[in-house]
């Protein structure tokens, strides 16, 4: 994470700056074709050895360690094989960041769920244990109960976070507030065609002095 600072307002705005690779359309999906759904997958990073069956599918395009897709609306637009960039986002637009949360390894209920925990007075002598897990029916306990397990290592989705600044010749994008994940985590950012004021202006009336 880093700071923006905005000469205009003069007010420092957090932001994460995320360093966007060379990204290549390897597929393109199409609704009246046999995948039934509108869709273009890129391929971004460098790797050595390849599958056989996927030195197939990317022929002539590279070899890629990581293969995403996205749903677009008109995918005859884009082409197999062309390069893409920052340079589709604007200043003040606002995006979706989806990447995989950070590993907590094992966690109790009160850290992985939340749970209030038991009172500490009177001698209680496991104030952060879940409590009853069961009942006399069905004599086994439920699938689905908020227990003590491992914690982390899930898809996370932050709405709304705001392009702060585009620099497509470094490759870097910064975004307003934090982004799912650890450093050097791979996060995958969608526009919701939005687009705001980074910073909000807001215009100080002068109070009328009284006579």
């Amino acid at each position: 994470m880093s700071q923006y600072f905005d000469e205009a307002s003069g007010e420092i705005v957090p932001v994460t700056v995320v360093k966007a690779e060379d990204m290549v359309i390897t597929q393109i999906k199409e609704a009246s074709g046999k995948d039934k759904y509108s869709a273009v997958q890129i391929g971004f990073g460098k790797k050595k050895k390849v599958s056989k069956p996927l030195q197939g599918h990317l022929k002539g395009l590279g070899a890629f360690s990581n293969l995403a897709e996205f749903r677009v609306e008109n995918p005859g637009e884009y082409k197999s094989g062309q390069k893409l960039d920052l340079s589709g986002f604007q200043v003040g637009e606002m995006v979706n960041v989806v990447g995989v949360s950070k590993g907590r390894g094992f966690a109790g209920a009160m850290k992985r769920h939340g749970f209030a925990g038991f009172p500490a007075s009177h001698g209680h002598d496991r104030p952060r244990s879940v409590g009853s897990i069961g009942q006399r029916f069905p004599q086994h306990t439920r699938k689905g109960l908020r227990m003590s397990g491992h914690m982390g290592v899930l898809q996370a989705t932050v709405k709304n976070l705001q392009v702060v600044e585009v620099d497509p010749k470094r490759k870097l994008i910064s975004l307003k507030g934090a982004v799912p994940g650890h450093r050097n985590g791979i996060i995958r950012i969608v526009s919701t065609g939005k687009v705001k004021p980074v910073v909000k202006v807001i215009e100080v009336k002068e109070e009328k002095k009284k006579k």
